[in-house]
């Protein structure tokens, strides 16, 4: 999506800001785009490490308690050696 916006539209995003805010205005307005994001990203982070602490959680429960050495739906091995 950005990577259509050369750096001429980005200057021009830059004027318009400054037309429509004011050069005192704006660094309020980055700070304020700033905490945004961080906290944004902040709950995404934690979102992820609740969704990953539940599916070890999940899997750790789902282990079998003994581990059989072959299950009985597996099939037996054939001799295919040539009669004597």
């Amino acid at each position: 999506m950005l990577s259509s916006i050369g750096p001429t539209g980005f200057i021009l995003l830059a004027v318009i800001a400054l037309l429509l805010f004011g050069p005192n205005k704006l660094p309020e307005l980055g700070r304020a785009v700033g905490r945004t994001f961080r906290e944004f990203k902040e709950g995404a982070r934690e979102i992820i490490s609740e969704d990953d602490s539940s599916n070890r959680k999940e899997q750790e429960k789902s282990k079998p308690l003994a581990v059989d050495s072959e299950p009985e739906s597996a099939p037996k091995p054939v001799d295919k050696r040539l009669p004597e």
